[in-house]
């Protein structure tokens, strides 16, 4: 899908700038350069859907339905399961953020969702299973979807909606009632367009810096330097494995092929796959990106009880997934 933006990004970095395939400076620029397009992109395609959305989505019915049952934590699992059939990483999950917000959806389960949504995805289920087979493949979905249900719970039970950027709170999503408005199709058009571009303006500089960031560490991190400090022998390699975890940045699909290497050097799965979900879920980039809609007890509450739900998933993986 994304392949002419990589040609593109491979052209302007080896062609037009003349800089070195390979290349510690060379591979920074192109993945700073790939990413950069491919998710200003989704960040336009997602605001306009979203805008298309509030214009359209029946939020009292909504509200009505969430409150008016006792869901017993099935709805955290909604938001955690939505979050597995959406292929965005957390940057572009931003958008989805603000419009379940603003539709009246709990700040727990659009946690859920947030926290599932990078982790899990078609092409990275596909070929997880093609390195690990589908019985870990399985077991890391239903893993992945429990760590969204429970850090969902547990950060909706701290009522922290209040630490969500003001700005979010302000954007007034209502139903407009089209045969009163008169309004043609092409208005319509034009102001899901403005509405869209205004929401990615709002956040497309935390995102560039994220990626900025990220393309520093991808390119002149060494590739050894992890592998280091995550052996089988040391007892605290899960945790030390979500911590260095934390500078990466890269989609499911792209660190996958790490973690086999990993698992390939005899690094235990649990331990590689507690890398794999903190450089997808938990990195620095993606903290400098949800600064824009979090405040910062919220990003932190949400990166602590993450950490630690991964370091818990990689210490029973060890132990029971062989």
């Amino acid at each position: 899908m994304f392949y002419p933006i990589q040609l593109f990004a491979d052209w302007l970095t080896y062609n037009l700038f003349g800089l070195v395939q390979n290349s510690r400076l060379g591979t920074s620029v192109n993945f700073f350069v790939y990413d950069s397009l491919k998710i200003l992109i989704l960040l336009l395609i997602i605001n306009y859907f979203m805008a298309i959305v509030r214009h359209y989505f029946p939020v009292e019915k909504l509200k009505d339905f969430l409150a008016s049952r006792k869901w017993y934590g099935a709805d955290y699992f909604l938001g955690s399961f939505f979050g597995t059939i959406t292929p965005f990483c957390s940057c572009s999950s931003i958008p989805l953020f603000i419009g379940f917000l603003e539709a009246g959806i709990p700040l727990g389960v659009t946690m859920s969702f947030l926290i599932t949504s990078p982790l899990v995805n078609q092409v990275a289920v596909v070929l997880f299973a093609g390195l690990f087979g589908w019985k870990v493949t399985i077991l890391y979905v239903i893993a992945a979807v429990l760590l969204g249900v429970v850090g969902g719970f547990i950060l909706g039970k701290l009522k922290l909606e209040k630490y969500v950027a003001d700005y979010v709170w302000q954007i007034k999503s209502q139903k407009i009632d089209l045969e009163q408005k008169k309004e043609t199709w092409q208005k319509l058009l034009k102001i899901f367009w403005k509405e869209g571009w205004v929401f990615t303006k709002k956040i497309i500089w935390y995102v560039l810096i994220g990626i900025g960031v990220g393309a520093v560490i991808h390119g002149f991190v060494p590739a050894g330097f992890f592998e280091h400090y995550i052996t089988a022998e040391n007892l605290f390699a899960v945790p030390i494995a979500t911590i260095l975890a934390v500078p990466m940045y890269a989609n499911a699909v792209g660190v996958i092929p790490i973690m086999q290497s990993l698992v390939e050097k005899g690094i235990p799965l649990g331990t590689a796959m507690a890398f794999m979900m903190a450089v997808v879920g938990l990195s620095l980039p993606e903290a400098l990106i949800l600064k824009r809609v979090m405040k910062m007890k919220l990003l932190a509450y949400f990166f602590g009880i993450t950490t630690i739900n991964i370091i818990i998933i990689g210490y029973l993986f060890n132990i029971f997934v062989k």
